[in-house]
Formats: C-alpha cells, sequence, structure tokens
C-alpha cells in the first residue's frame, strides 16, 4: 500500500505501514499480555507464600516499575531512536513475562513485575514520541486518542484471554500468553521500517523536524530545567488528571466493596464503565483537532467529578452502575489529551527527553490516585476519600483551563487564530 506523506492534507489519518503498523497493532499485542498479567499477580504471589498485604504490594509494583523508568526512558529513546526504544522494551517485557511465569520465589516474583512495568514505560514513551513525530499537529489529537483507546481495548482483551488461557490449566499460562504477545508486537514493529515523512505543520510549537545530525544530545536534568516553569503549572495540571484517574480504578471494587457487593456484581459494574470509557477516543480526538483541546480536557474532569460525587449516595446495584458509567464516560471523554497536550508542548530536539519527564507526572498521579481513595478508607470514611477527589477534579479542570492556553496554541480556537493558524 502506496502512502501519502502526513504533512498533506490528503493524506490518510492512518497510514497502514507507520501509524497502524508502527504503533497500533504493537501496542494492542502489548496491552494484551499486560491485561493478562494484572489479575494473576497477586495470585501466584499467594501461592509463593505471600499475605494478601504482601500480595497487594506485589500488585502495586507495576507502576512503580513505570515510575522509576520513566527518565530512563526518554533517555533512552533519544539516545536510540523511538522505534529501537520499543524494539529494545517489547523484548525486555518477554524476559520480565517469562521471570513471572517460572519466578521460584517472591524475590525473583518482585523483581519480574518491576521489571514488566519498566519495560512498559519505555514502550510507551517511544511509541508516544513515534506518533508525536509523525503526525501533524491537526491531526495529532485523533492519532493519539486512538493510540489511548487501543490501550483501552487491549487492556480490556487481556484478562477475558488469560481467563480462557487459564480454564482447565495452570494460571502461569497468563503470562505465557504474555510472552506470546510482547514477542509478537516486538517483530511486528521489526517488520515496519521507517518512511520519511514531512513532519512541520503551520504553528506547531513542538517542532517535529529531525534532530540535527551530530548535535549533542540534552540531558534529562538540562531539559528539567530548561523547562522547569512548563513542569510547575501545567505538570501539576497532568498530576491532578492522573491522580482522578488513577483512582477510578479502585474507587468501584472499594465501594462495591462497602456496600457488600457480591464480587461478580462489581465485576460487572466495572466491565460497564469499561465499556463506555472505550466508546469515545475517536470522538474525543476530532473534537480537540477541530476545536482545541480544553474542549475536552475540562468537560472530562467535570463529567468525572459530577459521578465521584454521585458515588457515596448510590446504594443499589443500579445506582453504583450509573455513577459507574459516568465517571467513565468522563474519563472516555478525555481519551488521549495527557499525550496530546504533552505532543504539543514537547520542545525541537527535546522530545524524548521531554516526554520522559512529562510521563513521570502522569504516571505519578495515576498511583497517587488510589492512595487518596484508600486513605480514606482508613480513617472510615470511604465517602470522604472519594469526594476529595471529586474536588481534585475541578481543581485539575481549573489548572487545565489556566495553564493550557499559556503552553500549546492547540487550546482552543482563540490560541490557534493567535498564532496565525486557521
Amino acid at each position: 500500500m502506496s502512502r501519502t506523506s502526513p504533512g498533506r492534507a490528503d493524506a490518510p489519518l492512518f497510514p497502514l505501514r507507520s501509524v497502524v503498523l508502527g504503533a497500533f497493532v504493537p501496542s494492542l499485542l502489548f496491552e494484551v499480555g499486560a491485561g493478562a498479567m494484572m489479575p494473576v499477580i497477586a495470585i501466584t504471589a499467594t501461592e509463593r507464600g505471600a499475605t494478601l498485604a504482601v500480595a497487594g504490594v506485589m500488585a502495586a509494583l507495576l507502576p512503580v516499575g513505570q515510575i522509576l523508568a520513566d527518565l530512563p526512558a526518554g533517555a533512552l529513546a533519544a539516545k536510540l531512536g523511538d522505534r529501537r526504544a520499543m524494539l529494545l522494551a517489547g523484548a525486555v517485557a518477554a524476559v520480565g513475562f517469562l521471570g513471572l511465569a517460572l519466578a521460584p520465589n517472591l524475590a525473583v516474583l518482585a523483581a519480574s513485575v518491576l521489571l514488566t512495568g519498566a519495560s512498559s514505560a519505555v514502550f510507551n514513551l517511544a511509541r508516544h514520541s513515534y506518533l508525536t513525530d509523525i503526525t501533524p499537529a491537526l491531526q495529532r489529537a485523533r492519532v493519539l486518542s486512538t493510540l489511548a483507546g487501543v490501550h483501552r481495548i487491549g487492556f480490556f482483551i487481556g484478562p477475558f484471554a488469560g481467563a480462557a488461557i487459564i480454564h482447565g490449566g495452570d494460571v502461569q499460562n497468563a503470562y505465557w500468553l504474555a510472552v506470546a504477545t510482547s514477542l509478537l508486537a516486538t517483530l511486528v514493529v521489526a517488520a515496519v521500517r521507517d518512511e520519511p515523512t514531512e513532519r512541520a505543520s503551520p504553528g506547531d510549537s513542538s517542532a517535529h523536524a529531525a534532530a540535527v545530525p551530530g548535535a549533542r544530545r540534552p540531558t534529562m536534568l538540562a531539559v528539567l530545567r530548561e523547562h522547569r516553569t512548563v513542569f510547575t503549572t501545567l505538570g501539576f495540571a497532568v498530576l491532578a488528571v492522573g491522580a482522578v484517574r488513577g483512582a477510578r480504578q479502585t474507587v468501584l471494587p472499594l465501594w462495591g466493596e462497602h456496600l457488600g457487593f457480591d464480587p461478580a456484581v462489581t465485576s460487572v459494574i466495572f466491565g460497564l464503565a469499561g465499556g463506555v470509557d472505550m466508546l469515545l477516543f475517536y470522538p474525543a480526538g476530532k473534537v480537540m483537532d477541530r476545536f482545541g483541546r480544553l474542549w475536552i480536557g475540562i468537560p472530562s474532569m467535570v463529567v468525572m467529578a459530577v459521578g465521584l460525587v454521585l458515588l457515596p449516595f448510590a446504594t443499589t446495584v443500579g445506582a453504583v452502575a450509573v455513577a459507574a458509567m459516568v465517571i467513565g464516560l468522563g474519563n472516555g471523554m478525555g481519551s488521549g489529551v495527557l499525550m496530546t497536550l504533552g505532543a504539543d508542548v514537547a520542545p525541537a530536539g527535546q522530545r524524548s527527553q521531554f516526554l520522559g519527564i512529562w510521563r513521570v507526572f502522569q504516571d505519578t498521579g495515576s498511583a497517587v490516585g488510589p492512595l487518596v481513595i484508600s486513605a480514606g478508607a482508613a480513617i472510615g470514611s470511604l465517602a470522604a476519600g472519594i469526594w476529595t477527589m471529586s474536588a481534585l477534579a475541578l481543581g485539575a479542570a481549573g489548572a487545565l483551563g489556566r495553564w493550557v492556553p499559556r503552553w500549546s496554541v492547540h487550546a482552543n480556537r482563540t490560541t490557534r487564530r493567535r498564532a496565525g493558524i486557521g
């Protein structure tokens, strides 16, 4: 299939070779394996002699591995290139999944979980940077929101695929599935060769142009210092959005447990919220491309705030399901918004390093959100923890409204007109 340059108006939005095969298919395969792994980490830990508390810590090591690897991931992608970084991450992920399948004790299990988290950070950073590099600014949100949708679909399919392969067999089969999908993702990336692209777009402050050959790469610390005002303003908005999104993974199971729901009922409610979440990724990207990022970023947080306010008042299965779907709707509306904002503000020649720091804020927020909910439960008021996250969602909406127009010309139509973009 011939490919038209993405810099041209008649170019396909999702070129088969560079976008679909280069990013979407590997991402889907990678996330299927990760989704298959997630539900069985705690089970494997208990089989190795861990208590329930220790098993919970084992599962939490995955995001810890991601956060620890975010900064090295940016430096690695800058040094090796996005495509090579994805290849390396896929191979290392396969090793991590293999370690999980064969782990003889908790120490090896913990190391393998950290390794898979770290490889996920590298893979996610590299694919984000890769798509930022090849996609024109006025199509960027649809491409990156679709990438976020692919992530959601893969992570949704993974547990079911894992359950199917475990049924009648061993829990370790889920890890073998993850080994296979990560290797397959790596092979797909290896089979797709880089193509020359016309990457510059009018008013595109992230300057997609390739780095000058022989130019000295800036260090992560240098990038952090140079752009510290971005990270101390918009970065904290990103952290708040990440926290609200991370909390949604914890809030529904805990509220269902609080009400005494059967675990199967809670799982169905969680699945309904996830189904609503997956429906909106492309419309969200289209709105961001046409009207600007704030038309999605702010409503997403407001809708999630409404859902979180309603949840503590819900005491029946139906009411909890409605609140859960409102939360899922808000999260789905914001599909890809943080990746898109990161791509908007990533500076020329420092993209990978900048996005590595950007993802530290995003992933740290995702880890902090569940802790706030858990803290509320620990002090005897789960509802208070949930309402705190609702207030944070409104704060995140306000922070986005305050800081996005300062740093991104694609905040809305007014900022685009001021930048001379039609």
